[in-house]
């Protein structure tokens, strides 16, 4: 069957899912919370085949890992989505006009949601999820890396909807081959909306050639400044949590950027921490001097232009020190790429111009860019983080994957 007709066949599954009830939308994701739980063994097992197929050297070994926990957490994921309120149907505003006629503007779904991404089961789950939970459809272009655990869960999605009498249809997972991509990106007729959540060649390669409306999220170039006054042990404790935790995110930290007043002191307090973890950092001719005559950190590179605006997703950072908050800010407005930024200080107004100034999808004071997360903020889950301005930014989670619709009741009024 062409992809097209697929396509179309989500296209008429939609009208379904937007038919369903709020109450049987939560007992279908209740059960197949129950599903994936009960497949754990399942899936695991298709996992290790994807896994088996990468080095242990691929940062993106971690994303596409999944462990009874993860799975346990997965689960919990579907069961908070459905008990999150459904944002279709609800009414935005009501009003009678002058001629008598009576207006309500509703929230109503998108109606078929196309997500392209790389190598992270769990965004199956949690796009399938967000989708049904708010009266969508969707479609799924999973990469190669990860298509038997995507085959494993979208398979026990098609199992939960067949128990509540919806198309299979209506979850729909494109084969891995890139020779799809073109043909979800040019599907105007049965996609609604694409989102594109992976690297940020794979973003800027769906926005030029997108004919269908794009929403953008995933790319992360994540900075955190450790200003003159901070508390240098808790700013060590942040960056360290920012890097190493889960480097592979787009959450994670990207470039470290110090005040010259504290570089110092603060910059040799990572070495131990970031020698346990073998970072390799990429540092300006400052850092580098106080890193490699100073502290002897062992894993140390000078850095090159283009390691400032890098997303690493590996145990690598770069720094750079800076004379003070103006340069900070400049620094950060030239190379973030507006997903999470944060600074460490203690100065109250520092703070304030640093929360107001920075033009970010989410900025943070004296914590890690770690939590930026569509359940970590009590949204359930995630689609990814939007870092444009339109319609959605930072966690795209459910309230966002609904549009409006006027409703307009009259008697006979005309209008000449």
């Amino acid at each position: 069957m062409s992809i097209h007709s697929l396509l179309q066949q989500t296209q008429q599954a939609s009208a379904a899912v937007r038919a369903l009830s709020d109450a049987t939308k939560t007992h279908l994701l209740n059960r197949l919370a129950d599903l994936v739980q009960d497949n754990e063994a399942v899936i695991l097992a298709e996992n290790a085949k994807d896994l088996d197929a990468l080095p242990d050297t691929d940062p993106k070994k971690d994303r596409l890992l999944l462990t009874d926990k993860r799975i346990a957490d997965l689960a919990n994921s579907l069961r908070e989505v459905a008990q999150l309120p459904d944002p279709a149907g609800q009414v935005l505003l009501e009003r009678e006009i002058e001629q008598g006629l009576v207006l309500r503007k509703v929230a109503v779904p998108l109606g078929v949601v196309g997500v392209i991404y790389e190598s992270r089961p769990n965004v199956t789950l949690d796009v399938a999820s967000l989708c049904l939970r708010s009266g969508n459809a969707c479609v799924l272009k999973g990469g190669k890396e990860a298509h038997h655990s995507n085959l494993a869960l979208v398979a026990l999605i098609h199992r939960a909807l067949q128990e509540f009498q919806v198309p299979e249809a209506a979850v729909l997972l494109l084969p891995p081959d890139r020779a799809v991509v073109n043909d979800l990106l040019t599907a105007t007729r049965y996609v609604d909306i694409i989102i594109p959540r992976g690297s940020e060649s794979l973003i800027q390669y769906v926005r030029k050639n997108s004919l269908v409306p794009t929403i953008e999220t995933g790319a992360g170039v994540c900075h955190t400044y450790v200003e003159a006054s901070a508390d240098v042990e808790k700013a060590r404790d942040i960056v360290v949590n920012a890097k190493v935790s889960r480097p592979s995110v787009c959450n994670s930290l990207d470039c470290i950027v110090v005040d010259e007043a504290i570089a110092a002191t603060f910059l040799p307090l990572l070495v131990t921490d970031f020698t346990k973890w073998n970072v390799e950092v990429f540092a300006d001719d400052a850092a580098y001097r106080i890193l490699c005559d100073g502290a002897h950190y062992p894993n140390l590179k000078h850095a090159q232009p283009d390691d400032f605006g890098r997303e690493f997703l590996d145990y690598k950072c770069a720094v750079r020190v800076v004379s003070g908050l103006d340069e900070a800010l400049t620094h950060i407005q030239l190379f973030s790429s507006r997903h999470s930024e944060a600074i460490v200080s203690k100065n109250q107004a520092a703070i304030d111009r640093f929360l107001n100034e920075v033009d970010a999808a989410a900025v943070y004071a004296n914590a890690s860019t770690r939590f930026t997360d569509g359940g970590v903020f009590g949204l359930g889950a995630e689609i990814g983080i939007s870092t444009q301005k339109l319609h959605a930014r930072g966690p795209f989670a459910l309230e966002k994957l609904v549009t409006e619709k006027w409703i307009v009741r009259g008697d006979g009024q005309v209008r000449w």
